[in-house]
């Protein structure tokens, strides 16, 4: 069942500048959806508008099964959200910065250290914000975040600036958010290893427009051919011939010669008459997509 829908969302900032041309976001319940696109495609517009940030010109959204113009201050009682970059007091210390979100949430006080204490933080609460290091910053922004027990969680770029340990405590403490207490993650990143290692679902945005959407799975398999195959000999002059013999074109350099996708036994064969005719095969390699290659041969 989908948490979070839009449907033909259309936005501009002007007359001549379309940011989002027909978006409709499919977020099902208990999921974690990576949201993915090049600077400038439209992800925070589009983010902005789910948390009402910005007035929806064209289009709707939905979100718990609910119209969000309708019950938008209900809507936003169950979302913790983090989008560019967040409200800190930077005179307050952590812990104050927490308490008067507290208060407006009006949630227990408990909940405080609850949040600190998952966020890494809870050994820094009474440090001010302000001699907090970025990466620290955005562990506060997480704990804000998650301070009203929100049952849909968006964050854009929440690893931006944490050091390789602070991005695999980031992506385990939302592991465990999604797994443990059931909270659906939208969550937009530039760091698409981590999105690759974290989502269920994906969504790809590019100049506007929706490239693809559905899970993780869906994405790898639509793309998951082989882009190329590698042969490591002591002839590549050889194997340029060889495969050429079966109308195969391959470029060939250092001793590595690239042929683009054909079938395995294809491969066994070029490589049957390579060993019969005394040409040493070192290494034969099939390339195949990984998530940065499709998205980058999505968005170009």
């Amino acid at each position: 069942m989908p948490i979070l829908k839009t449907h033909d969302l259309v936005h501009s900032f002007s007359n001549e500048e379309i940011v989002l041309n027909g978006i409709s976001l499919n977020v099902e319940q208990s999921s974690i959806y990576g949201f993915l696109g090049p600077n400038g495609a439209g992800k925070t517009t589009t983010l902005r508008l789910v948390l009402g940030l910005l007035k929806v010109q064209q289009g709707s959204i939905e979100i718990f099964g609910e119209d969000f113009e309708k019950n938008r201050v209900k809507s936003l009682g169950r979302i913790g959200s983090m989008i560019e970059s967040p409200s800190i007091y930077s005179h307050l210390t952590a812990e104050e910065n927490l308490r008067v979100l507290q208060k407006i949430y009006q949630c227990s006080r408990g909940r405080i250290g609850e949040v600190l204490e998952l966020v890494g933080l809870a050994h820094t609460r009474r440090k001010k914000a302000g001699e907090f290091s970025l990466g620290m910053k955005q562990r506060l922004s997480i704990a804000i975040a998650l301070l009203n027990s929100p049952s849909l969680l968006i964050l854009d770029e929440p690893t931006n600036g944490l050091d390789p340990n602070g991005i695999i405590e980031v992506r385990e403490l939302l592991r465990n958010l999604n797994r443990e207490s059931g909270i659906t993650i939208v969550i937009s990143s530039h760091l698409l290893s981590e999105i690759d290692k974290l989502v269920s679902h994906i969504g790809i945005i590019n100049k506007g427009e929706m490239m693809f959407q559905g899970t993780l799975d869906e994405l790898k398999e639509k793309q998951q051919q082989s882009l190329s195959v590698v042969f490591e000999t002591s002839d590549s002059t050889k194997v340029r011939e060889i495969a050429g013999r079966f109308g195969i074109v391959g470029v060939c350099e250092n001793g590595r010669c690239t042929l683009p996708a054909i079938p395995k036994d294809k491969i066994a064969e070029i490589n049957r008459e390579l060993v019969s005719s005394g040409v040493d095969v070192f290494e034969v390699s099939i390339v195949k997509n990984d998530l940065e290659r499709i998205f980058m041969d999505m968005v170009s």
